[in-house]
């Protein structure tokens, strides 16, 4: 079954140097070069803040010459891309049954009676048949026949572009427990169609507390992740109960379960509800963000909106002295937008009624 890709510490540190990239951040210089050219022009109001505004533009050019494409975007991943034993209809059924997992993010979809008809048609959606990276036979489906089937039986699709996620153990294990655990973590991340990789980042200070979750993610980062899962067991029972965290850009979530239920419990925060169909239009939605100080607080921003499910992408349209205004392309559009956000600490909403959605940056969550 081809699942997320899995890297070591020293291939992302090569990555990072040959294909550095650019970020998908979708900043229009050309905008900040014509609102930079506008509150140049001589008047009334042509103040401190508006040297202030003036700088942070300037500022944003220049990260958006130098930031990489992994800071800031989820990683696509093969859903429909399935291993297959043999090409009967049985085989490609149980592959479809996988598929509708990967699409959907949910367990329940593999028996989902309104998804039964398509997996009673799966051959019809056969695309081709291939040959997979180790060797393994695969079945390819049509992505957009099928995502049409499910959003006809009125489910939720996931978008492929998923949030790479690191993998932390706390206590580190030694070399056979820690590939049992790498080879179990990847099975349930390649059933649910969620991009991770094991590694053994420093998580702890020297006193041994966790890191702040703004330190963990800044290290994440550093290799490609969008957020940061660690799981903390007891050394009688390493692997049995493990108290699990999942830091995002938005808030974080602690469970308790063995380590399928790290990845499965991450899952289910990051799929649309139901009902919630991510099958809406994209629509581009204004809003407004009070409370940036800084170039490191609008990159913080940046990324944070870039991560939240249904995001296409967020444009700078205007920045004053204490905010910044993007426009930000997203299914369902506002609506859309506020639901995703309903459970942020960093970015919390101000105004319920006003025509542009205004929200309140939180560093400290």
């Amino acid at each position: 079954m081809p699942g997320p890709s899995v890297m070591s510490l020293e291939a992302m540190r090569a990555g990072r140097r040959v294909a550095p990239g650019r970020m998908v951040l979708y900043l229009s210089s050309r905008a900040v070069a014509c609102a930079i050219q506008t509150m140049s022009r001589p008047g009334p109001k042509s103040t401190k803040a508006n040297r202030r505004v003036r700088a942070l533009l300037a500022g944003l050019c220049a990260l958006y010459c130098v930031l990489p494409l992994s800071s800031w975007a989820g990683r696509p991943v093969r859903v429909y891309e399935v291993d297959v034993d043999g090409q009967s209809g049985p085989a490609v059924q149980d592959a479809m049954r996988q598929a509708l997992v990967r699409a959907t993010g949910r367990r329940e979809s593999a028996d989902d009676p309104a998804l039964a008809s398509v997996v009673a048609d799966a051959t019809r959606y056969v695309k081709n048949y291939a040959v997979g990276p180790r060797g393994e036979s695969q079945v390819v489906f049509d992505g957009a026949a099928v995502e049409q089937a499910i959003t006809a039986a009125g489910r939720s699709i996931w978008d492929r572009e998923r949030p790479f996620t690191l993998v932390v153990l706390i206590p580190p294990r030694n070399r056979a427990a820690e590939d049992a655990a790498r080879a179990e973590l990847e099975r349930a991340a390649a059933e649910r169609g969620l991009p991770i990789s094991l590694l053994p980042l420093a998580v702890l200070d020297s006193d041994g507390n966790l890191l702040a979750a703004p330190a963990m993610l800044q290290s994440a980062q550093r290799y490609g992740g969008d957020e940061i899962l660690v799981g903390r067991a007891d050394g009688a029972a390493p692997d049995s109960d493990l108290q699990w965290t999942l830091y995002t850009r938005s808030a974080n979530e602690s469970w308790n379960g063995p380590l399928a239920a790290g990845i499965d419990h991450t899952v289910d925060l990051l799929v649309p509800q139901p009902g919630a169909s991510l099958a809406q239009a994209e629509v581009e939605t204004r809003v407004r963000i009070e409370g940036v100080r800084g170039l490191v607080d609008y990159a913080a921003i940046a990324r944070l909106l870039q991560s939240v499910p249904g995001v296409r992408r967020a444009n700078i349209a205007a920045a004053e002295a204490n905010s910044v205004a993007f426009d930000v392309t997203v299914r369902g559009g506002a609506a859309g937008l506020d639901q995703a956000l309903a459970g942020s600490t960093r970015l919390v909403r101000t105004s319920a009624a006003a025509a542009t959605a205004v929200y309140r940056y939180q560093p400290q969550g």
